[in-house]
Formats: C-alpha cells, structure tokens, sequence
C-alpha cells in the first residue's frame, strides 16, 4: 500500500468498532449559520465547521463536509476546508468529502488527485461520486484510492425522489441501473477482507426494502436521510436487511441543530449513536 497504512475500508471497520457507526455530516448552509446566532459569511462557517470539529472530531467515526456550502464562499471557503480536513483527521475522525464529483478522463483524474492522492491540501479519507456517465468513468476515482489507501462512496440508490427515475430504470439484460452499479462496486471489492474501499451510497428512507441486493457489495453502505429527512433507526433493518452489518448512518441537521453548545453538540451525536447501534446490533 502506498501510504504503508491500511486500506479505508479496514479504518473505517476500525473506527465504526472503536468509535461506533455514525458519519456525522459538516453542512454549513445559511440557515444554520443563522441558527447558531452566526453571520453568512467565510467568518461564520469557519466558526460553525471547527466547533463540529472540536465536539465531535475525536468521538465519531465519520466527519462528512458538503463541499458545496464551503465552495460557496470561494477561496477563503476552500481555505475554511481545508484546515477543517486537517484538523478532523488529526483529531482521529476519518473524513468523507461529500463532493459527488463524476466526470470523464483527464478531468476525472484531476478531481481524483485532487482529493485522494495525499499530497493534496485536500486531500481526505473517502469521496462521494456519481456513476451515471458509466461505471467506467469512476475508475480515476477508484484506482487513485486504492493506490494510496482512501476510499469512494458511489450513489447508488439515493433518497432524493427523482431518484427511482435513473436507478430503476432497467437494462437490457434485466438488472437495474442501481444494481448494475452494485455489482460494479462488488466485483472492486471482491476477496477484500475485513471491507473493501469501495462503498456504495443508499438512502434510508426507501421503504419497504430496496428490492437490491445489497449483502455482497462487501463495502460500507453510507445510509444518509436520517433524522431530519424522515428516517429513523428502526427502519435501517429494513432498508438493507441482511446488510446492516456494512451500514453507515449518516445524520447532519438533527445533530447540527444542537450546536453552537459543544456539549450539545456530543449529546446528540451520542444520542443518535446509540439507537444506531441498537438498530444495527452493535455494541453501544
């Protein structure tokens, strides 16, 4: 391995045994820049994302920033990321950009070393990508986190609504878009052990099942539409079924809601982790 650490996907099955299996999202958008009593600008989000950092950084798995609500700001917001990754993993916590990035090629490459290859500023544990220009456009993405042991998350079956549009669709040999997508990630995956460093994205409030077969991606399932979406623990079971032991809750609003109070901020973090753990037949 390049980096001579191991692979994400058996940090992260470290850190969701050591620190439980919560991803906390670091989303900074307008309204809850006003909630915390905080100013819409670069001075508020950088007061808003260090504080989740110094609540949260050193006791959850997962830190995930939108990248879109710091963009926002331009360089002085990239700047804000910057030191807000840095300081996330130097506190313990793996950091997943949740930047959704796909493209084709040389552009594909750029972004892949833009955020995997850790000579990067930017560079972080795991990104999110969007495999609808083909799973082959992701291959940057994924040969570049392989190679330096970080990690992808790949939407497969999202909780937006418009989703089921593109990823029920059905191809010409029967399957769907999504699990075409699926079977893609299993085949990166396959033999890996404990998890692979491919993840696949799936939304926890499609109800009633996914109607996928989720068991064999044989890597992390990031499970956001938690909390403030609708989604409750009790549904994870089930969403993903004979999955859950490969899931990753992900909230943001219900626990960022509590903030800018640090303690706050811990005890709804430590709150959702529970009932996670209890839904998902963890240890608490």
């Amino acid at each position: 391995m390049a980096d001579g650490a191991a692979s994400f996907g058996a940090r992260l099955d470290a850190a969701m045994s050591t620190r439980g299996a919560l991803c906390v999202g670091v989303d900074p958008h307008a309204a809850l820049l006003r909630a915390w009593g905080l100013p819409d600008d670069a001075s508020g989000l950088e007061r808003f994302a260090r504080t989740v950092v110094e609540a949260l950084a050193d006791r959850v798995a997962v830190l995930k920033p939108q990248s879109a609500f710091f963009e926002r700001f331009g360089a002085r917001g990239i700047a804000v990321l910057e030191t807000v990754v840095a300081e996330a993993r130097a506190a313990g916590a793996l950091v997943v950009l949740d930047v959704k990035r796909g493209d084709i090629g040389s552009t594909a490459q750029a972004y892949a070393d833009a955020y995997l290859d850790p000579a990067s500023p930017l560079a972080v544990d795991a990104v999110t990508v969007s495999p609808y220009l083909g799973f082959g456009s992701l291959r940057p993405f994924v040969d570049t986190a392989l190679a330096h042991d970080r990690g992808v998350f790949v939407l497969a079956l999202t909780s937006n609504p418009e989703g089921p549009s593109v990823q029920h669709a059905v191809a010409a040999d029967g399957r769907t878009v999504a699990q075409t997508v699926l079977d893609e990630i299993a085949a990166v995956n396959a033999g890996v052990s404990p998890l692979g460093s491919v993840g696949a994205v799936v939304g926890a409030t499609i109800t009633g099942g996914t109607g996928h077969d989720l068991a064999k991606v044989n890597g992390p399932l990031l499970a956001p539409g938690l909390g403030a979406q609708g989604a409750t623990p009790a549904d994870l079971a089930s969403v993903f079924g004979s999955a859950l032991p490969w899931v990753l809750p992900s909230y943001s609003r219900e626990v960022l809601q509590n903030g800018p109070d640090v303690a706050a901020l811990r005890h709804a973090a430590d709150t959702v982790r529970r009932q996670c753990a209890s839904a998902l037949g963890r240890p608490a």
